[in-house]
């Protein structure tokens, strides 16, 4: 007798071999990003996530740390955990809010300025080693076509 409560699915019902799906396409194309950073910010005791809270902070200064963990793609139980360690190397200055005790404004410190503004020549010589590499078309379309699959996606949540 034949089991017929679960037929193997035909060529057009498989799912796509793997290195063709858009979830591992991006996450190989972050690691090759990524790859090139990395000795940069491990050399001055930085994380990746640390870079991005950094990164995000010195473009919106005195930001509440639910802004900071959507727009820096972190979770928010690791913003506070990377938050503590980037405040004890006085990175960022956390302030509570004078009419909410259960709110905090987080800030880039000078000390953090200090570091963004000292790294920052070795990023950009990166970032222009990769445009040079991929052409900055590539980049500008890729950025676009990206954030149109955000928006959809997100949209129909």
């Amino acid at each position: 007798m034949t089991d017929t409560t679960s037929p193997v699915p035909d060529t057009a019902q498989r799912l796509s071999q793997t290195q063709r799906t858009l979830p591992i396409a991006l996450l190989r194309a972050r690691e090759a990003v990524l790859e090139r950073l990395r000795p940069v910010l491990a050399g001055e005791d930085m994380t990746e996530q640390q870079w991005r809270i950094m990164r995000v902070l010195e473009e919106r200064p005195h930001i509440e740390a639910k802004q900071l963990s959507a727009l820096a793609c972190i979770h928010p139980s690791s913003v506070t955990r990377i938050l503590q360690t980037l405040e004890k190397k006085k990175m960022v200055r956390i302030e509570k809010s004078k009419t909410d005790g259960r709110r905090i404004t987080i800030s880039v410190s000078r000390r953090g300025t200090a570091f963004i503004d000292s790294v920052s020549p070795e990023i950009l010589r990166i970032y222009a080693e990769i445009e040079s590499i991929i052409g900055r078309d590539v980049i500008d379309r890729t950025l676009d076509q990206l954030d149109r699959i955000t928006t959809a996606l997100e949209r129909t949540r």
